[in-house]
């Protein structure tokens, strides 16, 4: 079982920058693939980003390709969001995932097991 915890949500004028992080905890060896959702409201959850733990292969929603860098601190079992020139319709809940499969192309929810608790960022104009 893994634990996610994420964090560094906010509101931010459009142009602005965020870091997200999300913190596994339980059993973090479970986690080889970590991705990043959102879901604003009346939408359905939509794939932001995913990397691999071992080798760090990443993938990107094109929406936030060049704007958005997920990382992650394996020593602390922590992953990264960083998020440049947002827009407002970057505006929604954030959640981290993490999945015990590696695979850097797992873009639809259900692959995912895991789920943080989300964070909320809204990008004012």
């Amino acid at each position: 079982q893994v634990q996610l915890v994420d964090s560094g949500g906010g509101l931010v004028q459009a142009g602005g920058s965020l870091r997200l992080s999300c913190a596994a905890s339980g059993h973090p060896g479970d986690c080889y693939t970590m991705g990043w959702f959102r879901q604003a409201p009346g939408k359905e959850r939509e794939f932001v980003a995913a990397i691999t733990w071992s080798g760090g292969r990443t993938d990107y929603a094109d929406s936030v390709k060049g704007r958005f860098t997920i990382s992650k601190a394996s020593a602390v079992n922590t992953g990264y969001l960083e998020m440049n020139n947002l827009k407002p319709e970057d505006t929604a809940v954030y959640y981290c995932a993490a999945s015990p499969r590696y695979a850097p192309h797992m873009r639809r929810p259900g692959e995912y097991d895991y789920w943080g608790q989300g964070t909320q960022i809204t990008v004012s104009s």
